[in-house]
């Protein structure tokens, strides 16, 4: 199975750069930029990229992270204002591709390069500071469109202008969308991230937790309530489901002290 679904827009990368932050220093490499020509995709990076916290940020299952256009073009319409390519963060901006509906475990072909889809993004505080708004962290958490992070399966290079050509599908109906909204959202529903083979270990553990949690209560839902579970996916911010409680803006050292909770 291969077809030819979209295209690449643009390659961005991004060095650390520290700041100031409501009196303390910070770093992140949430700002990308274009770059020409041909980028190579090796290990956990695209050539030029980085990640100012590795415990969170990058690794295997967070190697790439794209963002679809038309999800730009959705929040400028939002926001009032133009947008550039990486605003988000992203190394890929692409064309023609549901990012966000992308199957755990769909594989893209770009260039030379194969990615594997793995899963969400989840935003932290930065993403405020990169969009200049703190109130964003709740829009981009309800708007529900948080793009999709990919593993480097084949090594190679691309660039902008590639086609992208989706080679594999699998056979479940689990999205990268689907784990954003059970987590910000519709908790009970948990139990199907279990189910995916290509499911990151640390949501597998998450879900795993969650799930047992629940079961714990009595049949009525009745008595006290057991604790949140202890883990969390690196990055993602320990909170009860939107409807219960508004996501919270994250400072850099309500970050640190949650320990999951910088993701950008």
């Amino acid at each position: 199975m291969e077809t030819s679904q979209g295209h690449l827009l643009s390659v961005n990368v991004g060095g650390i750069r520290e700041f100031d932050y409501e009196g303390q220093r910070a770093a992140s490499a949430i700002w990308k930029s274009p770059v020409a020509g041909r980028v190579a995709a090796r290990g956990v990076n695209l050539e030029g990229d980085d990640q100012a916290d590795r415990a969170v940020h990058g690794g295997p299952d967070k190697a790439v992270y794209a963002y679809a256009i038309e999800d730009t073009r959705w929040w400028e319409g939002e926001l009032g204002r133009e947008l550039e390519y990486g605003q988000f963060g992203e190394n890929l901006t692409t064309e023609g591709m549901d990012v966000t509906n992308a199957l755990v475990g769909e594989r893209w072909a770009i260039g030379s390069v194969m990615l594997e889809v793995s899963e969400p993004r989840m935003p932290c505080w930065r993403l405020g500071v990169r969009m200049d708004d703190r109130r964003f962290l709740r829009q981009f958490t309800e708007a529900g469109r948080p793009g999709s992070y990919l593993r480097i399966i084949v090594e190679g290079d691309l660039g902008a202008g590639d086609e992208i050509r989706v080679v594999e599908r699998p056979d479940h109906d689990v999205t990268t969308g689907d784990i954003f909204r059970i987590f910000t959202r519709d908790r009970d529903e948990a139990e199907r991230l279990l189910t995916v083979p290509a499911m990151s270990a640390s949501w597998k553990q998450w879900a795993a937790a969650w799930v047992e949690r629940s079961e714990a209560l009595t049949p009525n839902g009745s008595g006290p309530r057991p604790p949140e579970p202890t883990h969390c996916p690196p990055g993602a911010v320990r909170h009860r489901p939107l409807q219960a409680e508004p996501h919270p803006t994250q400072s850099p050292r309500t970050c640190h002290r949650l320990q999951h909770a910088a993701w950008c």
